[in-house]
């Protein structure tokens, strides 16, 4: 006992524990994306690694195996080492793990994960829970080797190691649920602050909600309203309440006169739940299709969720007239005019009639698009109940700018690019190609599909397949989505030598230049974070 208990052997177990769990524990960091990308919810990421045609178990059964294999051939080799050629064996999971990392890498996630303070203490935390485990198998497997006295045994004794490479998902399902114990607490608080201070304040606060543009529709109000009123909006796609409260808490809110929040939503009471938070005084519903009706179920409950918005509004609310027939049964007092009429949108630009207040002005934009139009109909009415007039909301529509991501046009190299990298619904995949088709040269898209969906997934991505039909080259991009996408192209009569399918957007990119000359029109169409390829 008194050799398997000496400072060598302990010194061995620590070393390799944290070793080990150090080289886990980078193999996890994209996971770790993943799971921040879903909301840090447990049970949103083990169904993106169960979701069908992902092979993400299948890579860790591979490392496993190459693990268990090179770890015994290289300690049998190192025999003659005696009890130190398992410790010899351990060179296997350093190369296979870094393997793994180095192609890991490759694919690097389009979303990148976000070094905040939360991932920061769950990747410590993983480190620790990691180094825990495995010290206790190396130590177990140690004991077992020296109680039981057999030479082979205690030659191959790390190679049962190997099953850590199948428990990366599981592990980090654990860390995520401990760490709960603090991050649940601490984010309630947080929120609470934020409830508070936007409460005390005097700011007017708008809550803008829908399945699909309503981060546009943030953007093109904030430009409409920042012409006359100091406003503060959430960032990016920041629609969640620890992304609101995190806005609010770091302004300084009597500097401001308007708020506007952006209010995500996948499951009933979402919006409910933000609107506490926002107590909104006016409310924006941009428009409904089955986005997200994977977690909603049906197109009923997207219609309840949204709605939900309506219920808080205290001033009115400003809805799609693509929709406003769904949320008739609500009170609030509802405009939903169409504003916005004789629309004529080119490669370089829209413009459009906007009628307001019983008065009218012609208006252009550099936004692309009827969609665009839409939007901001919808950001001048919005406009308009706050306090604008028709002649300043006329005025500030041709200062919008470009949304990042959300059809943006990028021109490079004498090429037209079209960035709508963060448009994943049905109705703005249909805008984009009617966007594209205006310019003039050849004609590329490149896409992964559209997420989501549930039930309607593989029927919508047969139909954005068709959509495809006529362009000059269409590039798909990963695995999960892109064989409904190809069978409706097929079906439609696409030409299939113009149709190339490829694993990542870096692959993608470099069938894209063997292929792109001046002139070309390229649009990016979903340009999805690795949680859905």
């Amino acid at each position: 006992m008194s050799i398997f208990i000496s400072v060598p052997k302990t010194i061995e177990c620590v070393l390799t524990a944290v070793i080990f769990s150090a080289l886990f524990s980078v193999c996890c960091y994209k996971l770790l994306g993943i799971l921040q990308a879903y909301g840090y919810s447990g049970k949103k990421f083990f169904q993106w690694s169960r979701k069908k045609n992902n092979a993400i178990w299948g890579r860790h059964a591979m490392l496993a195996l190459l693990c268990v294999l090179a770890c015994a051939v290289i300690s049998l080799c190192f025999s003659f080492a005696g009890e130190w050629s398992a410790v010899c064996g351990l060179a296997a999971y350093v190369i296979f793990f870094a393997v793994y990392i180095w192609s890991d890498n490759k694919i690097a996630l389009k979303s990148p994960a976000v070094f905040t303070s939360r991932f920061k203490r769950l990747y410590i935390l993983l480190f620790f829970i990691n180094a825990v485990f495995i010290y206790l198998a190396v130590t177990l497997l140690n004991f077992a080797a020296y109680i039981w006295g057999n030479a082979v045994f205690e030659t191959l004794r790390y190679c049962p190691l190997a099953v850590f490479a199948l428990l990366f998902i599981p592990l980090v399902m654990l860390t995520n649920l401990i760490s709960k114990a603090y991050e649940t607490p601490h984010n309630r608080k947080f929120v609470r602050k934020a409830g508070k201070k936007l409460a005390a304040s005097s700011v007017k606060k708008i809550g803008i909600t829908g399945s699909y543009g309503k981060t546009s529709a943030k953007l093109i109000l904030t430009s409409l309203l920042s012409s006359k009123y100091r406003v503060l909006a959430t960032p990016h796609s920041y629609n969640t309440p620890m992304g609101i409260a995190l806005t609010i808490n770091s302004a300084e809110l009597e500097n401001f006169d308007i708020f506007i929040a952006e209010m995500g939503a996948r499951h009933a009471g979402d919006i409910s739940e933000l609107c506490e938070l926002c107590s909104p005084d006016y409310g924006v519903i941009t428009g409904i299709c089955p986005q997200h009706l994977e977690t909603f179920g049906s197109l009923e409950n997207i219609v309840k969720a949204k709605g939900e918005l309506l219920e808080y509004s205290k001033e009115c609310a400003v809805i799609s007239p693509d929709c406003a027939d769904m949320f008739s049964g609500y009170t609030v007092k509802k405009i939903a005019e169409r504003c916005a009429s004789d629309v004529v949108c080119s490669c370089g630009g829209t413009e459009l009639t906007l009628s307001l207040g019983g008065e009218s002005r012609r208006v252009k934009t550099k936004l692309l698009g009827k969609h665009s139009a839409e939007n901001i109909a919808l950001a001048a009415q919005v406009a308009f109940a706050v306090g604008m007039s028709l002649d300043e909301i006329a005025e500030a529509v041709g200062g919008i700018d470009y949304i990042e991501h959300r059809l943006q046009l990028i021109q490079s190299g004498g090429v037209n690019i079209l960035d709508d990298g963060y448009n994943s619904n049905i109705k703005g995949a249909a805008a984009a190609i009617e966007v594209l088709n205006t310019f003039g040269g050849r004609k590329i898209a490149v896409t992964p599909g559209l997420v989501e969906l549930g039930v309607l997934e593989e029927k919508e991505n047969e139909n954005l397949g068709e959509k495809l039909v006529g362009l000059d080259l269409v590039i798909l991009v990963g695995e999960t989505l892109v064989l409904p996408v190809k069978k409706g192209y097929e079906k439609a009569g696409g030409d299939m030598e113009k149709l190339v399918i490829k694993p990542t957007l870096a692959a993608a990119q470099e069938e894209l230049k063997k292929f792109i000359q001046v002139g070309d029109a390229v649009l990016f169409l979903n340009d999805l974070p690795d949680i859905y390829n």
